[in-house]
């Protein structure tokens, strides 16, 4: 993200492809606990009757449940294809970032980079980057989504790779696309959210008289990143669970249309806390780690 600053040095774009997905697989592995919860939050619905009390509450709430119940290996369950993930759509989205910036903005631009051009490079390297990994993705919500099953009761998929050729054997090739609609709304969204607000409350940061280019900047950045990301991603990010984790809907609009109808709009807010605790100690430990990686 450091673009902007002429005295650092330009890496290939393997070398920035390397370092985004290192630090996009550090954030993972420290952060998908607390992922976990979220999506069992959002795919939990709104019990019919009103009395049944709902099986997960918040955020440490869920983990305490999911870990007492199944064991906190749970709590990882989804972390292969959620590395398979970081490594792909982190490389891409990140990695890509800065030169579609620049390319956004022609080699001849002096001066601080135009706000849009930030968001408009997020949504291009957000969208390409999850239109490869959304196989990815799905295995993830699938294997993250069962939650303990009865005895006797055999589990869909024994693990990653098998959980791939079962979809494809059962579902066919494209079933790995599902929810592609939004998923690329969801991380184009989020992408150009954390990467533009990211490089722009650095930049407004850098600014102020006392402050350097150093972890604590980075950290606020990170928060920064992380908090706009949240309120404007979670709706399609509920959205996108719930059509990846159950099929009882025929397109994003029916999902969107029926969760709004049966549950009100503070369903789209469902697991607000467990989504900015992912994704605000996401974006902090993967911008610090990206950070050092890249520019030490």
């Amino acid at each position: 993200m450091g673009g902007d600053h002429g005295s650092k040095v330009e890496i290939s774009f393997a070398g920035s492809f390397a370092s985004s997905a290192i630090a996009a697989c550090f954030a993972e592995i420290c952060t998908i606990p607390l992922d976990t919860a979220k999506v069992r939050l959002q795919l939990q619905k709104a019990s019919t009757d009103g009395l049944a009390l709902p099986k997960y509450r918040g955020m440490l709430g869920t983990v305490a449940t999911i870990g007492r119940e199944e064991g906190a290996a749970a709590l990882w369950k989804g972390i292969v294809p959620g590395l398979h993930r970081q490594c792909v759509f982190g490389g891409l989205r990140i990695g890509l970032y800065e030169p579609v910036r620049n390319f956004y903005v022609g080699e001849n631009h002096v001066g601080d980079i135009p706000l849009s051009k930030k968001i408009l490079a997020g949504l291009t390297t957000g969208a390409l980057g999850i239109t490869v990994a959304n196989p990815t993705d799905l295995v993830k919500v699938r294997l993250q989504a069962e939650g303990k099953l009865p005895a006797g009761v055999p589990r869909r998929y024994s693990g990653a790779l098998n959980a791939y050729s079962t979809i494809v054997r059962q579902e066919g090739l494209g079933a790995l696309w599902t929810g592609l609609g939004p998923n690329i709304a969801r991380n184009a969204i989020i992408n150009a959210a954390e990467l533009a607000s990211y490089d722009q409350v650095k930049q407004t940061i850098l600014k102020i008289p006392g402050f350097t280019d150093n972890v604590f900047t980075h950290l606020l950045s990170g928060l920064g990143a992380g908090f706009v990301a949240v309120c404007i991603g979670s709706p399609v990010d509920v959205v996108k669970s719930r059509m990846m984790g159950d099929s009882a809907y025929k397109s994003t609009i029916d999902c969107f249309v029926k969760t709004m109808k049966n549950e009100g709009p503070l369903a789209f807010y469902k697991g607000f806390i467990p989504n900015f605790g992912r994704l605000g100690s996401w974006n902090v430990i993967m911008f610090l780690t990206l950070e050092q990686n890249l520019f030490t």
